[in-house]
Formats: C-alpha cells, structure tokens, sequence
C-alpha cells in the first residue's frame, strides 16, 4: 500500500506528462459560468500500481473550493492514503491535487479543497425554478471522454465542459432528498457539474440520470439548490447567491440606454424649470427692490425739503424777532434756522441713488455642476430594475468623487459622452469592469466583462510602465492612459455579462 506522500509526486509526474494548452471560450453567461467548472479525477494505487480510476465534474463555490456529488471521490473518503483526488480546471495550464473537507452522502454533495488554485466562483440562484424554464448541464460526460480521449493523459488536460440543453421538467423527492428534473443531456462523468439557468446561475448539481428502457426519454437529476446550500452553511462555506430573474443583456442594456436617456432629459428639463423659477424669483425680487429703493429715496427727499422749509422758517422767524428787539432769541432761532438748511442740503445730496441690491438668495441662480466639480463621498445604492446581476453582489457601494475625474483619491476617470469612464481591469480577478459616473444625474454604472483566462492574459499585457496607476498630473500621463484605455476596448466582447447601476447620494 502506497501513502499519500508517495502518490503526491507520481500525479504531479503524470501531470507534466501532458502539454497543457489554454482553452478560449466566448464571452457568454454560461462559458463565464464554464471558467469555473472542473474535472475532479480520482487515482487509486495499490502497491505502485493503478488500482482504479475515475472523474466525474464540479465547480468552484470559492477560489479554492469545488462542489461535485459525494460518490464522485467516495473512494477518497473511504481510503485518503490511497487515492489521490485531482482537479482539473476548464482552462490555464495547470492542474491540482485537492483533498475532501466536507462529505455527505445522504445529499451526494461533497466540497473539495485546492489550496494553490484561483478559480472564478460560481454563484447560486435563489430564485424560484419553474417547470419549463430552461436550463443547462456543464460538465464532463464519460461517452465523449470515451470517444475524443486518446490516453488516460487526456483526462488531465484542461478541457472546456460540454454544455447541453433542456427544461426544468420539476421538482421530485430521490431517497428523501430534493431533486430537480430536467431534460438536459447527461452522462457518467457529468456528475458533480452544475446545472444552470441561462445567466449561468446554479440551480442544482447533476447527480444522476433515468434510465431509457423500451424507447423511454432519458431524465437527469440535480440535487437542488436547497439541498446544495443547507450543505454549504453545514460546511461554513461562503457563496455568492442571486436571486434577481434573467433578463437579457441586450434588453438589459436597451432599455437602460432609454432610461439614461429619460433620466438626462428629465435632470435638464428639472434644472430648466430651476432656472426659470429662479429668473422669476429674481425679478420679483428685481421689481420688489425697485419699490423700497423709490420709497426709500422719496422719504430722503421729502425729510430733506421739510428740514429746508423749516430751516427756511425759522430764518424768517429770527428776522422778526430781531425786529422786536430780541436780540438773544433771535440768534438762537437764527442758528436752528441755518443748521436745518444745512442738514437739509447734506440730507439731499446723500439721498439714495436708486440703486438696487438683491437678497443673497435671489441673486444667485441655480448653476449646473461643473464637468471637473468634486462631489465627495457618496453612497451608491443599486437599482434592480436598470441591472442585469448575474454574480455581483447587490449591496450599496461608496464612490468619493473628486475633481477631474479622480475617484476615490486614486482611480481616474476620462471624460466622454454621457459621464466620466474608466475601465478597470485587477491583478487576480478575470473579470474587466467598464465603470462610468455621471454627475448630472448622480448615476454610477459598471457594465462588466467575465472574461476567459487567454483574453484576461492578453488585456494584462497592455499595462505600460508610464501609464498611470493614480489619478494624472500631467497630459503626457492622460494621453498614456487613454492610450491602453482604446486598446483594452478593442479586446473586450461585443456584449458584457453584467450591468450594475447605481443611484448615488452625498453620504459617507
């Protein structure tokens, strides 16, 4: 009997005995879904000889972590220092050696764990599933490994899953467990792959098929999605669950064309009226100023000529008394006389000059915000019925927009039509997100690409040492980020897989 150990290096051995080439796929939501799926083989040795052999399918719930059926590695549960388990990713050029970490053989369901891999994870619908809707099987099927395969070397080389084609035909209980039953092909080997709405959502694990007696219709079944998630919360398992229905992305991205469109009319139409309220809020204000300034200005004039016509008196006064020989109060009349006209004089050169001046509120008119105006932070809250989710999360997002285009200190954006645009493309994650923010309507989008390891590889090429990873400074740098911006579009599919929008508000 061989131990672990020793069989370690003899399937890494038989592992680089093949050419590992990467497999393209297209950019749909099942070959997304197809980055994930793998082939789990299991090797059995019995005193340095082959003793058994077999595969079935999975899929990864978590970068390091494949679900496939339980009798798929049961040999590897029931004897761990003698087989050895594999996993074979769709694409790349490697392969790994898992171990089990989760088993159940009530559900059929196990979780294995690869501890150097790094695969895009699948996520699980959790929204209804009725008969008729459509599904699809990715996997591995046996009789097409028994009919393409050349040596047992062909079950280690990454291989894109077969796909194939049906309806939910319903749900039924199999041995006290809740199953789905559809009518996409399967086969032996197909076991373990996951079953699949058209956005490329888990709704079940394949896990057996009926038999086609007397011209009989075969019949899959999938172990369903209640069972493969009571197990994974059993396991202390993350996974990303989505429950939004399917839509299409290019209905998706049609009517959120229409629905920009409405929004940026409506964000005019609203500041239009804004501006016209506020022009008649000035003039009102206008015509309101002119009054008091007039009455101000009349009072002034009419102060100013009865101090006159008083002065004027009390001259008139001084003259009579003096002429009755009141010499003392004469003088004293006299003087108040010549004061009033005097005041009377300045009162009338310091009248106000009609001049108006507007409260603050009124002199101001709403103004639009300026293209390069910082916003700072704000809360971003996803609107369902303007996305497409296929395995996004849906929680709130933040975005602390600053000005010209640098979002949160580090991230810049380029200005084109209908917002500021950037696309993002991670170290690790294969997935390219072409965000963009409007600050008229406030606005955040990310249309987002999951894309094949091949194209990933390509789009990572491009990244220049002058191109900016900050928000730019100079010209040179905007034109070197434009630059590698133009060409990363150029390699993206026509179509993207999903689109996140978002409502943001001042917040944070």
């Amino acid at each position: 009997m061989l131990s672990r150990s020793v069989l370690t290096p003899l399937f890494s051995a038989l592992l680089l005995l093949v050419g590992l080439l990467p497999v393209a796929a297209g950019a749909d939501d099942i070959a997304a879904t197809a980055r994930g799926v793998v082939r789990v083989v299991t090797i059995a040795m019995v005193d340095d000889e082959v003793a058994g052999f077999g595969h079935g399918s999975g899929f990864a719930v978590a970068p390091n972590r494949i679900v496939t059926n339980a009798h798929v590695v049961e040999l590897a549960e029931r004897y761990p220092d003698n087989v050895v388990i594999g996993v074979v990713p769709s694409e790349g050029s490697k392969s790994y050696q898992g171990r089990v970490i989760a088993y159940d053989s009530r559900r059929d369901l196990a979780l294995i764990e690869v501890s150097e891999a790094k695969l895009p994870p699948a996520a699980l619908f959790t929204g209804p599933v009725t008969e008729g809707d459509q599904v699809i099987a990715l996997g591995y099927p046996g009789n097409v490994d028994l009919a393409t395969a050349q040596s047992a070397a062909d079950y280690i080389r990454p291989l894109s899953p077969v796909r194939s084609q049906g309806v939910a035909s319903g749900r039924r209980a199999l041995t006290g467990i809740e199953v789905l039953l559809h009518t996409a092909s399967i086969a032996r080997g197909n076991s373990g792959g996951p079953l699949l709405d058209p956005c490329g959502r888990v709704i079940g694990v394949n896990s057996a098929l009926t038999r086609a007696d007397d011209g009989d219709s075969t019949f899959g079944f999938a172990i369903a999605d209640t069972e493969l998630m009571a197990f994974l919360r059993a396991a202390k398992q993350p996974y990303t669950a989505v429950g939004v229905p399917c839509t299409s992305i290019e209905e998706r991205l049609r009517e959120d064309s229409a629905a920009d469109a409405r929004m940026i009319a409506d964000a005019a139409a609203a500041k239009r009226e804004a501006a016209n309220s506020a022009a008649i809020r000035r003039e009102e204000a206008l015509n309101t100023a002119r009054a008091e300034a007039e009455r101000s200005r009349e009072n002034v004039m009419a102060i100013a000529a009865l101090l006159l016509v008083g002065g004027a008196l009390a001259l008139g006064g001084a003259g009579l008394l003096e002429s009755r020989g009141q010499r003392r109060p004469a003088i004293w009349t006299g003087a108040a006389g010549g004061v009033a006209i005097v005041v009377a004089v300045v009162v009338f050169l310091l009248r106000p000059s009609g001049e108006i001046t507007l409260p603050r509120e009124a002199a101001v008119l709403p103004s639009v915000t300026a293209p390069g105006k910082a916003m700072g932070a704000m809360i971003c809250t996803l609107q369902p019925d303007r996305s497409r989710i296929t395995i996004s999360s849906t929680a709130e997002t933040r975005l602390d927009w600053g000005a010209n285009g640098c979002a949160d200190g580090h991230v810049q954006f380029l200005e084109g039509e209908g917002g500021w645009q950037r696309i993002i493309v991670p170290d690790e994650e294969p997935t390219v997100t072409v965000a963009r923010f409007d600050p008229l309507t406030r606005t955040y989008a990310q249309t987002r690409y999951l894309l094949p390891a091949a194209t990933m590889e390509a789009i990572r090429k491009l990244h220049q040492p002058t191109t900016p990873r900050a928000c730019v400074k100079t010209d040179t740098a905007l034109q070197n980020l434009q630059g590698e911006q133009a060409q990363i579009r150029q390699l993206l599919p026509p179509l993207p897989n999903e689109k996140l929008v978002y409502s943001c508000r001042s917040g944070g």
